[in-house]
C-alpha cells in the first residue's frame, strides 16, 4: 500500500517552528488538507492543522512520527480559508498557526467545546395504545397528561413532570434518548418574518447592476448612500439573488451593537438559513452557530470582524457595512485589515464585495476615481434619496461661544432644550450623542493645575459616578477621587469635562419624566446587553438614548425624530491626521438617526467652531465636497492615501530600555533604506518617544517612517518585523502599516 505523508503547522506561536512538519498518516486515518490532528513533537503532544497530503518524503521512514489521532472526524479548514491563510501569512507578515487559528473558535483548539446534549422523551404507544392506556389509568393524571403531550411529538425530559416520566418509563410507555440540540443566540429567537418593501428607483438601478456582476465573474462595488437611503435593503435583495443561484453570503458589521439590529432584519428575511458569528456569544453557542454554517445549514452570515472567515461554501456575497469604520482594522497580531480579507476573499471566489457607507473613508473613496488602475478601483453606486422621499433632518449648528456670552453652562444649548421639551412632549424619541464615556473627563487642582493621571498609563484619568471611581480608559485601574491635591495640598479638586454619564444625569434633572438608557462600554459589558438596551429603546419603554459612538451609526429607530450632538468638538483636534474626517463622519452618521420614518427629523449640532469646514459639510450631509478639501488637505500634508505611514512600537519595563532598543533599530533600518536604494522614497524616519510614553505600567518608544506609497511597502513590512522579531529579552515590539491610533 502507497504510504500517505502530511504536512502539519503545528498550533505553536513562535518563529522557530513556523514551517511544515512532515507526519506519516496511518492506513486507516482518513485525514486531508484543513483537517484538525493530534501529533508527536519532541517529548509531547501538539495540536496541528493538516495543509497538504502527499505521496512521498524526502526523510527516512525512522524519522518519520505518525500523526496520533483527529480532532474532529471533518475538515475545520476548508480549501478557500487554507488558500486565504497562506495569503494572509504573506500579507501581514506573521506566522502560519495565527492565521490558521482565525478560521475556526478559538474553543475549539484543545477540544474545549463539544456538542450539546438533551435528554428527549418519546412515546412508544401508538395513538390507538395511547389512548387505551390514558382510558384504563385515569386515576394517574399526571401520567395521562404527559402521554397525551406526547402524542404531539417528542419532548425534552427537562420539560416534563419527572415521576410521571419516571413511570412511563418503567412501564414501557416512554423510552428516552440523548439528542444533540444546537445552541440558539438570543439574537435569532422570537423574530417574525418580514415581507419585502417595494425598492425605490435608485435601489432598484443598484440590485440590477450589482446582481449583473454576481452573475459574472464577480465585482467590487461603493454604495454610497445618504443615511436612510436603504442601503440594506439593497444588500438582502442581492443577497437573495446569490441564495437562489446556490450560494452564500457573509455581511460584516463595525461594532457589536449594530449585529442585533441587522441579524432581525436578514433572520426576518431568511429564517433559519442567517446565522450569527461576533465575541459576544457564549463558546457553546459560537461553536454551534459555526457548525451550522460549516455544514451548510446557515447560507447568510452576519457578525463584526472576525465573521469574515466563516466557512461559508460557495460564496457569492460579501458586504462590509459602514465600511468606514476602524474596528474592520486588527489591533493584535495578525494586524489584518477586514475590508482586505474580503476583498481578496471575494476575488479569489468570484464573488462580489459590496462596501457600503455613507460616509466612505478617504482612502476607499480614492478608489471610485478614473485615475484609479483598473486592478484597484471601485464601481460607484449612489443613492442620493432616502427611502420613500422622507427629506434629510433638519440641521441646526449652535455655537456654545455664544450660549456662554448669554451666561448659559450647562451642557445643553437653549435650541437643544427646547427642541429636547418638544419632543418628548409629542410622544417622539431622542438620541444624544456624547462621544466621551464616564461622567468628566480628567480631575485637576485649580490651585497648581495638576491632573490626576493613571500611574500605569501617560493619560488622566475618568471620573465616573456611578461607583465614585477615577478610572483609566486604558488599562482599567481604578482609584478613588483625591480630597485635596497630591501635589500642592489644596481643596480645589475640580471635575472638568462632559461625559456620557453626566448628559444622562442632566436629561432626567430638566426632565424629570424622560425614560433615558445609556449605551457606552461601561453599561453594555455583559452578554446580550446590546440587544436589551436596544429594545428597550425601541420598544418606548425608554424615550431617550444616551451614548457614543456605538449609537451614531447604523441603527433604526422609527420614532427618533431629534438628535442632539453635545460636543460636536470632542474628536475635531485629536493629535491624529484623521480626526477631521471621524469628526465628519460621527456628525453625518448620527445625523441621519433622525426622521427615518414619516415624522420630519431634527438635529443640534453644539460646537466652539461652528465655520469648520468638517462640521459645517456634516451638517449638510454633503460628503463630496468634504472629499474634494480633505483630499486636498492630506495631499498637501503628505497623509495617507498618498503616503503610507508605518512604525514600530516597543514596549519595556524601562524607559531607558525602550528607547535603546528602538534607536539601535533605527540605525539598522537606516542602513536598509540606503542598501536598497528606496531613500528617495522615505519622507520620514526616526525613533522617538511614543504618544502616550506609559501605557499598562510599559514604557513605549516607536521608529516613526513615513514613505510614499509607491514603495514597495511587502518589503518594508518584512524588514521591520524582521527587527521587531529580534529584540532582547524583556521587549516587545509590534509593527503597525498604517495603524488606527497613532497613541
Amino acid at each position: 500500500m502507497t504510504m500517505r505523508y502530511a504536512d502539519v503547522v503545528v498550533d505553536l506561536s513562535a518563529d522557530a517552528v513556523d514551517r511544515f512538519f512532515t507526519y506519516a498518516v496511518p492506513d486507516d486515518m482518513p485525514v486531508g488538507p484543513g483537517w484538525q490532528v493530534n501529533v508527536p513533537f519532541g517529548p509531547r503532544a501538539l495540536e496541528g492543522f493538516v495543509v497538504r497530503m502527499k505521496d512521498s518524503c524526502d526523510l527516512p521512514p525512522n524519522k518519520v512520527k505518525p500523526i496520533r489521532d483527529c480532532v474532529r472526524d471533518y475538515a475545520v479548514v476548508l480549501p478557500d480559508l487554507m488558500e486565504l491563510s497562506d495569503w494572509m501569512h504573506k500579507r501581514y507578515v506573521c506566522n502560519r498557526v495565527d492565521t490558521l487559528r482565525l478560521m475556526i473558535p478559538a474553543k475549539m483548539r484543545g477540544d474545549r467545546v463539544h456538542e450539546a446534549q438533551t435528554r428527549f422523551a418519546h412515546l412508544t404507544l401508538n395513538a390507538e395504545e395511547a389512548r387505551a392506556f390514558i382510558e384504563n389509568n385515569k386515576r394517574a393524571k399526571a401520567q395521562c397528561a404527559l402521554v397525551e403531550s406526547l402524542l404531539e411529538g417528542d419532548k425534552p425530559t427537562p420539560e416534563l413532570n419527572s415521576s410521571a416520566l419516571r413511570a412511563l418509563v418503567e412501564k414501557g410507555a416512554v423510552v428516552c434518548t440523548l439528542e444533540e440540540r444546537f445552541r440558539t443566540p438570543a439574537s435569532l429567537k422570537h423574530i417574525e418574518p418580514a415581507a419585502d418593501p417595494e425598492l425605490m428607483p435608485e435601489q432598484k438601478r443598484a440590485v440590477d447592476q450589482i446582481n449583473a456582476a454576481l452573475e459574472k465573474d464577480g465585482g467590487r462595488f461603493l454604495l454610497n448612500g445618504v443615511t436612510g437611503s436603504g442601503k440594506t435593503e439593497v444588500y438582502i435583495r442581492v443577497i437573495r439573488h446569490a441564495l437562489a443561484m446556490g450560494k452564500s453570503a457573509i455581511v460584516l458589521v463595525p461594532e457589536i451593537a449594530l449585529t442585533p439590529q441587522m441579524v432581525s432584519w436578514l433572520h426576518a428575511r431568511f429564517g433559519d438559513t442567517a446565522a450569527v458569528l461576533h465575541s459576544r456569544l457564549s463558546d457553546g453557542e459560537r461553536y454551534d452557530e459555526w457548525r451550522r454554517i460549516r455544514f451548510g445549514k446557515a447560507k447568510v452570515v452576519i457578525g463584526a470582524r472576525s465573521a469574515v472567515f466563516a466557512p461559508v461554501e460557495n460564496l457569492g456575497v460579501i458586504v462590509v457595512d459602514e465600511e468606514h469604520e476602524h474596528t474592520y482594522q486588527s489591533d493584535k497580531r495578525p494586524r489584518y485589515d477586514a475590508r482586505e480579507v474580503a476583498r481578496h476573499r471575494a476575488e479569489s471566489a468570484g464573488a462580489v464585495l459590496i462596501l457600503g457607507s455613507a460616509t466612505p473613508s478617504v482612502e476607499t473613496y480614492m478608489r471610485v476615481q478614473p485615475t484609479v488602475r483598473p486592478e484597484n478601483r471601485l464601481e460607484l453606486i449612489e443613492l442620493r434619496q432616502r427611502v420613500k422621499g422622507r427629506p434629510l433632518p433638519e440641521v441646526d449648528v449652535v455655537d456654545m461661544r455664544g450660549e456662554l456670552e448669554k451666561g448659559n453652562r450647562s451642557i445643553f444649548s437653549t435650541k437643544l432644550l427646547v427642541s429636547l421639551k418638544h419632543c418628548l412632549a409629542e410622544g417622539r424619541q431622542a438620541i444624544l450623542f456624547m462621544n466621551r464615556r464616564g461622567y468628566s473627563t480628567f480631575v485637576s487642582c485649580r490651585a497648581c493645575g495638576y491632573v490626576v493621571k493613571c500611574g500605569q498609563c501617560d493619560v488622566s484619568m475618568t471620573y465616573h459616578r456611578t461607583d465614585e471611581t477615577l478610572r483609566c480608559h486604558y488599562c482599567g485601574a481604578t482609584q478613588a477621587p483625591p480630597k485635596v491635591c497630591p501635589q500642592c495640598g489644596s481643596r480645589y479638586i475640580k471635575y472638568f469635562g462632559v461625559g456620557t454619564q453626566q448628559v444622562e444625569e442632566e436629561v432626567k434633572k430638566c426632565f424629570p419624566e424622560a425614560r433615558t438608557v445609556r449605551m457606552d462600554n461601561d453599561t453594555t459589558r455583559q452578554k446580550d446587553a446590546h440587544e436589551k438596551l436596544i429594545d428597550e429603546f425601541r420598544s418606548g419603554r425608554a424615550n431617550v438614548m444616551i451614548g457614543t459612538q456605538m449609537i451614531a451609526k447604523g441603527l433604526d429607530f422609527p420614532n427618533v425624530t431629534l438628535v442632539g450632538v453635545i460636543a460636536a468638538d470632542a474628536t475635531l483636534n485629536l493629535p491624529d491626521y484623521r480626526s477631521v474626517e471621524r469628526t465628519f463622519q460621527l456628525l453625518t452618521q448620527v445625523s441621519g438617526r433622525a426622521g427615518r420614518a414619516d415624522v420630519p427629523g431634527k438635529v443640534v449640532i453644539q460646537t466652539y467652531d461652528p465655520d469648520h469646514y468638517g462640521i459645517r459639510l456634516a451638517a449638510k450631509q454633503d460628503f463630496r465636497a468634504f472629499y474634494e478639501k480633505e483630499s486636498v488637505f492630506r495631499r498637501r500634508a503628505l497623509y495617507p492615501p498618498f503616503t503610507v505611514i508605518a512604525r514600530i512600537v516597543y514596549t519595556a519595563k524601562t524607559a531607558e530600555q525602550a528607547q535603546a532598543a528602538a534607536e539601535a533599530d533605527a540605525e539598522k533600518l537606516d542602513q536598509w533604506i540606503d542598501e536598497t536604494g528606496i531613500r528617495r522614497d522615505v519622507i520620514q524616519m526616526r525613533a522617538l518617544e511614543a504618544p502616550i510614553s506609559l501605557l499598562r505600567g510599559m514604557s513605549r518608544w516607536q521608529i516613526f517612517m513615513k514613505v510614499y506609497f509607491r514603495v514597495d511597502m511587502n518589503a518594508v513590512a518584512v524588514k521591520m518585523q524582521s527587527l521587531a522579531d529580534s529584540v532582547p529579552d524583556g521587549i516587545s515590539a509590534e509593527v503597525e502599516i498604517n495603524p488606527t491610533n497613532l497613541f
